[in-house]
């Protein structure tokens, strides 16, 4: 078969937007493999394991022990459970071992310690960025003869980078890198205008290779669009991944998360992946994520999903932890506690089938109090239909709820234009509760606008900035 033949079509999971197939030839996929083979000491010895089936990853798990002539053995973890995964390494001798990071997490959480897995080798995480959460499971699980193996691959690039993790090493910052490039991967980082960062400067990852795919089955406007011929002429292309990086001195990368989830939260660019890392850092959580949706006013606002810790952890504590590390826009404006996030068959976050919007009351420090009287319920029904809640509480505190600068000029336009009276923005921050805002509501009863000074309130919040309602705000929020 000729080195340039079509080999094999991989399709992606589609979890950015339409699956789209890779073609693949097989020169490409002799060197990854060989590549693999190298950086991982691949031997006839080696005992590996094949955790996942029907994906692109098993191509190449099954391709890598055999050209090596070593041993695979399959483990199917959705009908034998993750349970048994630790008794089953041992007693096959698994040595070298790939899952997706978050089968990691999930893994670790059914260890006691005890454990010992003596021969293990090797743990490669996969198909999502790792955390440095991640190497402290590894440490605290797993002999120092065994080595932790992070890195960025790309179904149309193939193997990237690679970072190797032991028990002596010390990682600078608070993030996990992904590595360094492979031989015959050469990797930029290229800014909005395809001009190349700097270091220490975030940008779009690009590849330039020999080895890169032939192109998408029957989308030549794709292929189009992602891999470009290098003007140095000499055979090497350039795709570009779509992925953010960040490169430091030494040229170890940072894997930033997705470019297609880098979005606007009232009027700022937020990366969602920092998000979830800053969550991620929590002693309580074990897994999170993050969207963007829009709110009733068709802004986009941030949504956590966190998996239930174990002890008690309240909405509040987790703003306030937030707001430590986060300027506030980039804190969520609702967090929903599920048992499990959805993954797909190849062990990675399946998005959509994340569960909808709660619009459930959160579960604040302070139990729920119904309204008292007519002015507390109308204040009431005006805040849960601006943060899309089906109930307030009258001492439930507007930041807590979700609201923020751009909502609280949503709420106190509609207070004004329902009690016809002067309310500067201000006074919200100040009476960020229902029963204090009532309060106010009486105290100015009797400062009733004319129909020209309403028209003229609700014109200025209503075109207000995110900038302009914090500094009216008193700079809060």
């Amino acid at each position: 078969m000729a080195p340039d033949a079509s080999a094999s079509i991989i399709y992606t999971s589609g979890s950015t937007g339409r699956p789209k197939g890779a073609v693949q030839n097989h020169r490409n996929m002799l060197h990854n493999n060989f590549l693999r083979t190298n950086d991982c000491h691949v031997c006839p010895e080696d005992r590996v394991a094949a955790l996942t089936a029907a994906t692109a990853n098993s191509i190449f798990d099954v391709l890598l022990p055999l050209v090596n002539g070593a041993a695979l053995l399959p483990f199917d973890v959705r009908h034998e459970g993750v349970n048994r995964l630790a008794s089953w390494l041992t007693s096959e001798k698994i040595s070298l071992c790939a899952m997706s990071s978050r089968l990691f997490r999930a893994f670790c959480q059914t260890l006691t310690g005890a454990e010992t897995f003596p021969y293990l080798r090797l743990i490669r995480l996969r198909s999502e960025t790792a955390q440095k959460s991640d190497v402290a499971l590894y440490r605290k699980y797993f002999s120092a003869d065994c080595i932790l193996y992070s890195g960025l691959a790309a179904t149309e690039a193939g193997n990237l980078s690679s970072y190797y993790i032991d028990h002596h090493l010390t990682i600078p910052g608070d993030e996990l890198p992904v590595g360094y490039a492979f031989q015959d991967k050469e990797v930029k980082l290229l800014d909005d205008n395809g001009r190349e960062v700097g270091f220490n400067e975030a940008g779009e990852i690009v590849v330039r290779s020999r080895y890169l795919s032939p192109g998408y089955w029957n989308r030549p406007d794709l292929t189009q669009s992602k891999f470009r011929p290098d003007p140095s002429g000499d055979g090497r292309r350039i795709y570009v991944t779509g992925d953010l990086g960040l490169m430091l001195p030494d040229g170890c990368l940072i894997h930033k998360g997705r470019k297609d989830f880098r979005v606007k939260i009232r009027g700022y660019g937020v990366e969602i992946a920092e998000v979830e890392k800053v969550l991620l850092a929590h002693m309580e959580i074990k897994e999170a994520v993050v969207l963007a949706e829009p709110d009733e006013s068709g802004e986009d606002r941030l949504l956590a999903y966190i998996t239930r810790p174990a002890s008690s952890l309240s909405v509040v504590e987790l703003r306030n932890f937030l707001a430590q590390k986060l300027p506030d826009y980039m804190i969520p404006s609702r967090f929903t506690f599920v048992d499990a996030l959805p993954l797909t068959s190849s062990g990675k976050l399946d998005r959509k089938a994340l569960p909808k919007l709660d619009e459930h009351r959160p579960e604040l420090s302070q139990s729920y109090v119904a309204p008292q009287n007519e002015v507390e319920r109308m204040l009431a029904e005006i805040w849960a239909e601006v943060l899309s809640l089906d109930r307030v509480g009258v001492h439930d505190n507007f930041f807590d709820l979700g609201g923020h600068s751009l909502a609280a000029a949503r709420v106190v336009s509609q207070v004004i234009k329902q009690f016809r009276l002067e309310l500067p923005l201000q006074s919200l921050f100040k009476a960020p509760t229902v029963a204090e805002m009532a309060a106010v509501i009486d105290e100015r009863q009797k400062n009733r606008l004319t129909e020209e000074e309403l028209e003229r309130i609700l014109t200025e919040l209503e075109t207000m900035s995110e900038e302009e309602a914090k500094k009216l705000g008193g700079g809060a929020r």
